[in-house]
């Protein structure tokens, strides 16, 4: 096959979580001489375009969004709906087939990549002779735990709470044994019908069992014994593009303002902490967070936000302690909505970063070399802390209560202590700041980087060579 012959279409699920993984591996096989066409609802365009490498083998094809009872008009991705107006994209993204199967009839690619919600394309893509890759915008810890054949030998049946605390049959022998109570609860959910449609479980393993291969954001190195799992419950290949590294943003400036804040502290002294932009805590975890936070002693730039309906500033005022912001006037800084995340995390001041260990925050702080603290708080958050804290030994989970997930202001001192505080007679210690050096060099050769993009366009080659 000649280099520029590859076509795929890219078709994520309408939620930036998703749709920038997506990106990410458009941006390396465009690179790669390979043709990309990228779907996605008209509204969330303008942000794909400025994400998307300028390319002319790239090209963003605008679907549209069927009317759907009870889902607002012009709101065409999870960011500004809650989690059950979310529900309603999927009940969207099944109306579309025909719209679907028309664009892939006219464009004809090698490949559509889709993602957990489309259960269906495969079968409607085979009928026009078009291989199917399931991309995995989650670790192979998180597939394996939850959504094997063997998590629910009886499909009609929910599983109970002690049953999702455990892992599934033939689960691999590693650090991971039981979940919490908690935790098991939040699993729950991907089991549950909403609208009369399929339930997450169900929608995965379809798409996960019809597709031609499985494509997985990850590698060997990181998760070999989740992928070979995941290879024996499918029976087909499993092809790994690594963890997608985002290249760094060299060429912008952190904002002058935070510049100059964070330029007051020692070099790795700052604890940087976010969570996200869909991510929100209550009054409670809030105050516990911060107060934890005090308690460190350390300089600290924490992100919190807020459901788009509230106003932020006043919901902040609310939800701290009383007197909290005078006390720590010049130690802490408290900001809501959008920062430049990169450049923060790069600011030669900052050493340590609490977040809720999605998977490309965790990649993140070991790229820019950043002791990590995580807080999950749904679904693979959880098994990627497991990961990162007990298989690698590279970061700290914050302990919680088993019931209900709570957490203290010490439990959040004691993990950012363990990270934070030079302590030579620390065994623990000094273990994870090497797992966090050795992975830290993993990520970023380039190398290395390469050499997982290189292979799986070879490899997507030899499946699209007739």
């Amino acid at each position: 096959m000649e280099k520029n012959n590859l076509h795929v279409v890219m078709f994520p699920f309408f939620a930036f979580g998703h749709i920038s993984p997506f990106v990410q591996l458009s941006n390396k096989l465009s690179s790669h001489g390979v043709k990309v066409s990228f779907f996605s609802a008209s509204g969330n365009v303008s942000r794909i375009e400025k994400m998307l490498n300028p390319s002319p083998t790239t090209q963003i094809i605008s679907l549209t969004l069927p009317f759907v009872e009870g889902l607002p008009l012009g709101i065409e991705s999870t960011s500004d709906l809650s989690p059950a107006s979310s529900e309603l994209l999927k009940v969207a993204l099944d109306l579309m087939q025909p719209q679907i199967k028309t664009l892939l009839s006219d464009l004809k690619p090698h490949f559509v990549l889709f993602d957990f919600a489309q259960e269906w394309l495969p079968p409607l893509a085979s009928e026009l002779g078009i291989q199917t890759i399931f991309f995995s915008v989650f670790t192979a810890i998180a597939t394996a735990f939850l959504t094997v054949p063997s998590r629910l030998p009886d499909p009609k049946r929910v599983p109970t709470i002690e049953e999702v605390k455990l892992p599934p049959l033939g689960f691999p022998q590693t650090s991971v044994t039981e979940m919490k109570t908690f935790v098991a609860q939040d699993f729950l959910y991907i089991f549950k019908s909403f609208h009369g449609g399929s339930s997450v479980y169900d929608r995965v393993l379809t798409g996960l069992k019809g597709c031609s291969a499985i494509l997985a954001k990850t590698c060997n190195e990181m998760e070999a014994p989740y992928i070979n799992y995941i290879k024996d419950q499918f029976k087909k290949p499993v092809l790994l593009v690594g963890p997608v590294v985002p290249p760094p943003q060299s060429d912008v400036l952190l904002d002058s303002k935070m510049s100059k804040w964070l330029d007051q502290f020692e070099e790795k002294s700052v604890i940087y902490c976010s969570f996200g932009s869909e991510t929100f805590l209550n009054d409670d975890q809030i105050q516990q967070l911060v107060l934890g936070l005090e308690l460190t002693g350390l300089p600290f730039f924490l992100v919190l936000n807020f459901p788009s309906k509230l106003d932020a500033s006043d919901e902040l005022k609310r939800s701290l302690p009383e007197g909290f912001v005078t006390r720590l006037k010049g130690r802490g800084m408290i900001h809501t909505g959008w920062v430049q995340q990169q450049q923060i995390l790069g600011h030669i001041s900052v050493g340590c970063y609490v977040c809720h260990a999605g998977f490309s925050s965790v990649i993140e702080a070991l790229v820019k070399d950043c002791q990590l603290v995580m807080l999950p708080f749904k679904g693979d958050q959880y098994l990627n802390a497991k990961l990162v804290s007990e298989d690698w030994k590279a970061g700290v989970e914050v302990n919680r209560r088993d019931e209900d997930g709570y957490f203290s202001k010490e439990d959040i001192r004691n993990a950012v202590e363990i990270v934070m505080v030079e302590d030579d007679e620390d065994e623990m210690r000094k273990i994870i700041k090497e797992n966090q050096k050795k992975w830290r060099d993993f990520l970023v050769d380039d190398n290395i980087q390469q050499k997982f993009v290189t292979d799986l366009v070879k490899d997507l080659k030899a499946m699209a060579a007739p």
